[in-house]
């Protein structure tokens, strides 16, 4: 599956960092996750919208590997792309690149796709399907 990979970009908040100035490891998880955010928004899809009809995208799986570490104020890149498209779930292969172009962080994301009312996987609605394969 070959697709545009898509850039979203944050700077690092002191809110962000430990008390040595590194960001926190989790905040990473958050900046992933703002970033597939996005990129569902580059399709025209807004979670709020899907929100209203009980449907999400949750966090299946993570698989994240931690290699060097941001700093506060630093501007990071997070490149998202799908890897993989199923019935209920999307695996995306994400990067965190600093201005210097290093890769800090690299991370492998299964999303599933859940009926919020009854907390069950369903299928990916049809329009957003549409959308995403006319880049795929």
């Amino acid at each position: 599956m070959q697709q545009p990979i898509t850039p979203f970009t944050v700077r690092v908040y002191y809110e962000d960092t430990d008390a040595g100035g590194i960001v926190y490891y989790a905040n990473y998880l958050k900046f992933l996750e703002r970033a597939r955010t996005e990129w569902l928004r580059s399709f025209g899809i807004e979670q709020h919208t899907l929100l209203e009809q009980s449907i999400g995208f949750v966090v299946k799986r993570v698989e994240m590997d931690n290699i060097a570490a941001a700093k506060f104020d630093d501007l990071l890149t997070i490149n998202s792309e799908l890897i993989e498209i199923k019935r209920a779930s999307m695996i995306f292969q994400q990067t965190i690149i600093n201005a210097s172009n290093i890769c800090l962080v690299k991370a492998q994301i299964r999303v599933a796709c859940v009926d919020l009312n009854k907390m069950k996987p369903v299928a990916i609605p049809s329009r957003i399907l549409g959308e995403i394969s006319r880049v795929i």
